[in-house]
């Protein structure tokens, strides 16, 4: 007799498991969108791969409630659009009780409300806007949040790189971007650092000279970039070939292996706030490290550590809850606390966010190097 099913979804545009609308009596469908194409698939693909070897565990461990799991998976492709129409199908169409994602702060504010509507539990594994988990009370993250992220990286500034004169240059059209910049700098002058310039740029522009050259007619004494790592990599090797030689630092957006394929050697003694550290020797992260690189032939990233966890966390509330209901699942995962999971230990505050340590990574010879760790 063949084991239930319990189905976890996932949103990448081709799926792995076609599923039917009705929630049949021996399956448990769950939903999960990631950007596995576009603009910002490093991430979504790192952090589909840590959900992936996290059910891998779970079914070898003999499932949820005696079900096994069985991932379904769709493309959001970096869109926003895309993340509502997806997460549209998993709910209505494959009837799940619970979504897993987004990476990206804008897919989730994309999808998250539609979550809510329909009383669907939801936990994005590393949207850090703020605005993400106030959608409402059936949505939830793994991941510390951007007020907490800005107070982390003016911290560095101030005490790590000793520097009271940094600019500001800003992806304007994305939400973690803007929202993050406002938080660094809102902590940053409230500890006497000044503000001396800002810039701004769009997700996709390819030639940030103009910026760049505006920046380096200003006094300054680091740069801060709170954006990804497409046009990260980029700005860096643009800031050097200006000559413009200043330490240049950011959010958890520069977390990807592809930020140095991008940027090479412009990136050297550069540092960026993540959610982990490959090297840090707790146990629980180097037997994580190990069973990832065993399966993928790659070091894991923030992403793919905040993957694992999130589901991890989603399966444990499952658990928790006793059945396969949406309401009750929701509940337990409003009382998660002193989770230890691969991104330290988890506790979901009344607002649904984790609370929980930050790490700032300093870039040495293309490779990501411990620097600190920051707690709240």
């Amino acid at each position: 007799m063949q084991t239930p099913k319990l189905l976890l979804a996932t949103a990448l545009s081709f799926a792995i498991f076609a599923g039917c609308a009705e929630q049949k009596s021996d399956t448990i469908k769950i939903g999960e969108y990631a950007s596995l194409t576009g603009a910002t698939a490093s991430f979504g693909q790192n952090a589909h791969n840590g959900t992936l070897l996290a059910i891998e565990e779970i079914n070898a461990a003999g499932g949820i409630l005696g079900k096994q799991i069985e991932l379904i998976t769709e493309d959001d492709q970096s869109k926003p659009e895309e993340g509502a129409i997806v997460v549209n199908k998993l709910i209505h169409r494959d009837g799940v009780v619970a979504v897993l994602g987004e990476v990206a702060s804008s897919i989730s504010l994309a999808g998250a409300p539609i979550c809510q509507e329909n009383k669907i539990p939801m936990i994005t594994p590393a949207s850090t806007n703020p605005k993400v988990t106030q959608v409402g009370d059936y949505i939830f993250r793994v991941c510390f949040i951007d007020p907490f992220q800005g107070k982390v990286l003016s911290k560095f500034a101030n005490e790590n790189l000793k520097v009271s004169k940094v600019a500001l240059l800003t992806d304007i059209k994305n939400d973690y971007s803007v929202g993050l910049a406002k938080y660094f700098k809102e902590s940053f002058t409230a500890n006497g650092g000044e503000v001396v310039a800002e810039q701004i740029y769009s997700a996709s522009d390819k030639d940030f000279k103009a910026q760049l050259t505006a920046l380096k007619s200003v006094e300054l004494e680091a740069i801060c970039i709170p954006g990804y790592y497409t046009e990260v990599g980029l700005i860096a090797r643009q800031a050097r070939e200006l000559g413009i030689d200043v330490p240049l630092f950011g959010g958890d957006g520069w977390s990807s292996a592809r930020l140095t394929e991008i940027g090479g050697e412009a990136l050297n003694n550069c540092y960026f706030v993540e959610h982990f550290s490959q090297k840090d020797p707790n146990p629980i992260v180097q037997d994580f490290v190990t069973k990832y690189q065993a399966k993928y032939n790659a070091l894991p990233d923030g992403m793919g550590a905040l993957g694992y966890d999130s589901a991890k966390i989603l399966a444990n509330a499952i658990k928790n809850a006793g059945e396969v209901n949406s309401e009750k699942i929701k509940n337990a995962l409003a009382k998660t606390n002193g989770y230890k999971g691969v991104t330290g230990t988890i506790n979901i505050n009344p607002e649904r966010n984790a609370t929980k340590s930050a790490v700032i990574l300093q870039i040495k010879d293309n490779e990501f190097e411990y620097f600190a760790t920051v707690n709240p």
